[in-house]
């Protein structure tokens, strides 16, 4: 069955056009308007993947993804204008998986969307799927058959993209990689802003590590980027 999209825009004209690319990329498109009812219908019948206005009527985009990411882990591109840098690291910080900036080329959008959904429900790349099912390294342990992170036995509650990002480095321990290389694995863009990934290694640290300004798993490796330390 076609992906359903949820497009939560109240500018008749952009949501009108990026549905349009959508829907002639075979996914099954859906509108809303304003915040309110976005949210409700994103919380009522989920799609597998919402494409959020952060300027928007009667609840402000920032809380609609904060509500969605609070109650499934339903993969979120936000779109933002130019001047809205602060609000845009808020919405990466609430878990939305990319961004796209206004004014922004349908195109690529469209391949911003077809990138999350595949990293969303495909395998992270061919080393990926042949590595063992659950990976470990000290207290943390990663089942990617579960799609289950735990922290001395307790649940950790990561984002789909954060679990992503986390399995992928657990996949190459010890190894340095660039916030590109990252951005290409695990989000799929051969181009874009690194504050995407710089984001989520943050939020990611918080989660995971006792101390995140010390941190034991995902370490900085400066003029680089960061690498897992098994």
């Amino acid at each position: 069955m076609a992906a359903r999209v949820l497009i939560i825009e109240d500018d008749p004209n952009v949501a009108e056009v990026v549905g349009r690319y959508l829907s002639r990329e075979g996914y099954e498109v859906e509108i809303a308007g304003d915040g309110a009812t976005g949210l409700e219908r994103a919380l009522s019948d989920p799609p597998e993947l919402v494409v959020l206005d952060l300027m928007l009527p009667n609840l402000s985009g920032l809380e609609v993804c904060k509500r969605i990411r609070a109650a499934a882990p339903v993969p979120v591109i936000i779109l933002t204008a130019l001047g809205e840098e602060a609000d845009r690291i808020v919405g990466l910080e609430l878990g939305a998986d990319d961004y796209v900036a206004k004014p922004f080329s349908p195109r690529e959008l469209t391949a911003r969307v077809k990138a999350v959904l595949r990293r969303a429900s495909g395998p992270l790349s061919a080393s990926a799927s042949a590595a063992p099912a659950v990976r470990r390294a000290g207290e943390l342990e990663v089942d990617v058959t579960a799609h289950e992170a735990r922290l001395a036995g307790e649940l950790v509650s990561l984002t789909a993209k954060e679990f992503d990002l986390l399995a992928y480095l657990m996949d190459h321990p010890r190894r340095a990689f660039r916030r590109e290389e990252l951005l290409e694995q695990v989000w799929g863009f051969s181009y874009g802003d690194t504050s995407t990934v710089t984001v989520h290694v943050r939020r990611l640290r918080e989660k995971i590590e006792a101390d995140p300004s010390a941190p034991r798993y995902v370490c900085t490796v400066w003029g680089i980027g960061y690498r897992f330390e098994p």
